[in-house]
């Protein structure tokens, strides 16, 4: 961390996630305090600011002083004039856009509520996500907790057999995937399109820490050259080992939170609350360094 900064950071998960504490995110940030930020999320993976009292236009610039953002659009079933927010950010909420809450059972909600299941945001693009910044805005009267599992720990924890089997395998990953496991069928033939498959590699080493780490997610739905049974429940073992007590650490949200995750190094959900309550929680997204494995 460096010293001119009086930024401090303290560990809040079993192994990872930390608060860190000396920012205002409404302010432009030092050079140094951008390194300790990359630094921080090198070593905890997740980070929580609290009490942010920053808008939309803040929370861009914070995001783009860490890298090239990430654009969100076509990523959920909100047709274009149905944004609520700009398409520098991706719409974790239940509104829409008048800010009225989804009915239950609009299609809209019903696909977004798939991010119950353990992912990592954008392993269904080519270039997956790097970090996720996520605002809230309100939040329910209970529930919407957001859960991290810490992907390192959990490769770290697998016998040398399994990760001599998985070390060269490739899934193919997609957001039609993760929706069938919840029986959202629901698609359109252009949404079909949209939503191809597309391929990562299991295993992945952090460019800066060199950990390798396991790289799953509920849109993972095949591995490349093995049966298709036979591959599901290899996954569904590997995701059952990482999302154990021991690798996860649970956010609890409160107004002005701002948590940032690195999508190399973790997985996450989010959990219920009250369908008929608002929960406005707006995520701006930086682009990941380029493919985790080469592209047909």
């Amino acid at each position: 961390m460096p010293a001119t900064t009086s930024v401090t950071t303290r560990q809040i998960g079993p192994c990872f996630a930390a608060e860190m504490e000396g920012l205002d995110l409404s302010k432009p940030l030092s050079p140094d305090e951008v390194a300790a930020v990359h630094a921080g999320m090198d070593k905890y993976a997740v980070l929580v600011f609290r009490d942010q009292k920053i808008d939309d236009d803040q929370q861009l610039a914070f995001t783009r002083s860490l890298g090239n953002l990430e654009q969100t659009a076509n990523a959920s079933l909100r047709a274009p004039d149905e944004y609520r927010l700009p398409t520098t950010f991706a719409d974790v909420s239940n509104l829409d856009q008048h800010n009225k809450v989804f009915a239950r059972d609009d299609r809209r909600r019903l696909f977004a509520i798939g991010n119950r299941l353990w992912h990592s945001d954008s392993s269904f693009k080519v270039i997956p996500a790097k970090y996720s910044l996520l605002h809230a805005h309100s939040v329910p009267s209970k529930g919407g907790n957001t859960e991290f599992a810490y992907m390192p720990a959990a490769y770290d924890a697998l016998d040398a057999e399994t990760k001599s089997e998985i070390e060269s395998l490739i899934c193919e990953h997609s957001q039609i995937f993760s929706r069938q496991q919840i029986g959202f069928t629901d698609f359109t033939e252009e949404e079909r399109v949209r939503f191809k498959p597309v391929r990562q590699s299991l295993v992945r080493r952090h460019p800066v820490t060199g950990r390798k780490s396991l790289y799953l997610s509920s849109h993972a739905g095949t591995i490349l050259g093995w049966p298709l049974p036979e591959a599901r429940l290899l996954l569904r073992d590997l995701v059952e080992h990482a999302t154990q007590r021991e690798f996860v650490y649970s956010h609890t949200w409160r107004v002005g939170d701002l948590v940032m995750w690195d999508n190399r190094q973790t997985m996450h959900r989010a959990r219920p609350f009250p369908a008929h309550e608002p929960r406005d929680m707006r995520r701006t997204t930086l682009m990941g360094e380029g493919p985790t494995t080469a592209q047909s």
